[in-house]
C-alpha cells in the first residue's frame, strides 16, 4: 500500500454569496436559503433561552447544556445535508436537533419529562433521538456519540449508498480514546464520515490551551490521512461551505474529514452548575462576533432584510416556543406502571 501523503490544516472562506436573492451560491450554482439560516439559528436561540428560564424557575428538573452562541455550527452543517444523512450529537445537542428538523413541540415535552417526548418523557435532555431524520441521538457521554458515527459510515458503504454520517463533539472529547479510534477507523476504511469539532474553547472550565498543545485540532487530521480544516464556527455560510467540501468528498468515496468549528458558549456549561467566571473581556469579544447578528448585518446590506423581517422572524420563534411549552406541559407524565419499559429489549429482567 502507498504511504498516505500528510495533509495540512487548512483555513477557507465561505463561498461567495450569489447576488440577486436571499440565497449563497457555491461552486455548482446551486442555492441556499441564507434567510431560512437565520430563521433556524434565530429558533434555536429562543429554544435555549426559554430552557434556561424553565430550568432556573424549577419547571425542568435536572440540568441541560446550553448552545447559545453556537447556532451556525449546528445550522451549517445540517444546511448541507440530505434529510436521509446521518448525525450523532453531543450533551449539547438541542441545536443539533433542531437543525436536523426534529420536532420543537416533542423536544420540549421530553425536557419537561412527559410521555409525548421522544423518548417518552424517560430520558431528558441528552437523549433526543428521531431516528427517522437521521438523527442518531444526543449522548451524555463525552466523546460518545463518535463509535455510533462511525458505525452509520460503515453502514452506508455496506448498502451501496451515497449517504454520509456527520460527528458532533467538543474540544474536551476531541482527547479522548473513542474520538482517536473512530478517526482513524473511519480514514483506515475511507468511510464517508465527517467529524465536526465543535471548539468553543472550553471543556466544562478547562480553557483549550491548557489541554491541548496545539493552536489547531483539526491539524490531527494529518495523522489520520485524511483532510482537515479550520473553519469560522460564528460564520454560519463558513460553516455550511466547508461542510459542503467535506460531503461532495464523503459521497465520492473519498473519505472522511475533519473540520474544526471554532465557536464560544455564551452561557454556563450546565444550566445547574455555574464554573468559574471567565475574563469579562474575552465573553465581550465573542458576544461581538455573534452568529445570528452576522448573518443579519449580511442580509441588510444586501437589502434582503429590513428591521420588520428581523422582528418578524423573531416573533415567530418565540411563538413556536411559548406553543412547545404548552404543549408539554398540557401533556401527561409517564405512567408509574410503564416504569420497567424501555429499560431493557425484552422488558424487565428479574
Amino acid at each position: 500500500m502507498a504511504p498516505v501523503k500528510k495533509k495540512q490544516a487548512t483555513r477557507r472562506k465561505a463561498d461567495a454569496p450569489a447576488r440577486g436573492g436571499s440565497g449563497a451560491g457555491n461552486e455548482k450554482g446551486e442555492m441556499l436559503d441564507r434567510t431560512a439560516m437565520l430563521t433556524m439559528m434565530i429558533r434555536i436561540r429562543a429554544f435555549e433561552m426559554k430552557l434556561a428560564e424553565l430550568v432556573r424557575n424549577l419547571v425542568i428538573k435536572g440540568t441541560a447544556h446550553p448552545y447559545v452562541g453556537q447556532e451556525a455550527v449546528a445550522t451549517g452543517v445540517c444546511a448541507a445535508l440530505r434529510p436521509d444523512d446521518y448525525i450523532t450529537s453531543t450533551h449539547r445537542g438541542h441545536g443539533h436537533a433542531l437543525a436536523k428538523g426534529a420536532d420543537m413541540n416533542r423536544m420540549m415535552a421530553e425536557l419537561l419529562g412527559r410521555q409525548t417526548g421522544y423518548c417518552k418523557g424517560k430520558g431528558g435532555s441528552m437523549h433526543i433521538a428521531d431516528l427517522e431524520l437521521g438523527m442518531l441521538g444526543c449522548n451524555g457521554i463525552v466523546g460518545g456519540g463518535m463509535g455510533i458515527t462511525v458505525g452509520a459510515a460503515l453502514s452506508v458503504k455496506l448498502r451501496g449508498t451515497d449517504q454520509v454520517s456527520v460527528g458532533f463533539f467538543g474540544d474536551g472529547a476531541a482527547n479522548t480514546g473513542i474520538t482517536h479510534e473512530a478517526m482513524n477507523l473511519a480514514a483506515a476504511w475511507r468511510l464517508p464520515a465527517i467529524f465536526v469539532c465543535e471548539n468553543n474553547q472550553y471543556a466544562l472550565s478547562m480553557p483549550i490551551a491548557k489541554a491541548v498543545a496545539m493552536p489547531d485540532i483539526a491539524a490531527r487530521a494529518a495523522g489520520y490521512g485524511m483532510p482537515g480544516e479550520v473553519v469560522d464556527g460564528n460564520d454560519v455560510m463558513a460553516v455550511w461551505a466547508a461542510t459542503r467540501r467535506a460531503v461532495e468528498r464523503a459521497r465520492r468515496g473519498e473519505g472522511p474529514t475533519l473540520l474544526e468549528c471554532k465557536t464560544y458558549r455564551w452561557l454556563q456549561h450546565s444550566l445547574r452548575v455555574k464554573g468559574p467566571d471567565r475574563p469579562a473581556e474575552e465573553e465581550a469579544a465573542w458576544r461581538a462576533k455573534c452568529p445570528i447578528a452576522r448573518l443579519r448585518r449580511q442580509l441588510v446590506q444586501e437589502k434582503l432584510l429590513d428591521d420588520a423581517g428581523f422582528a418578524a422572524i423573531e416573533a415567530a420563534a418565540a411563538k413556536e416556543v411559548e406553543d412547545a411549552v404548552a404543549f408539554a406541559l398540557a401533556s401527561p407524565e409517564p405512567p408509574l406502571e410503564e416504569i420497567e419499559l424501555d429499560v431493557y429489549a425484552g422488558g424487565f429482567i428479574e
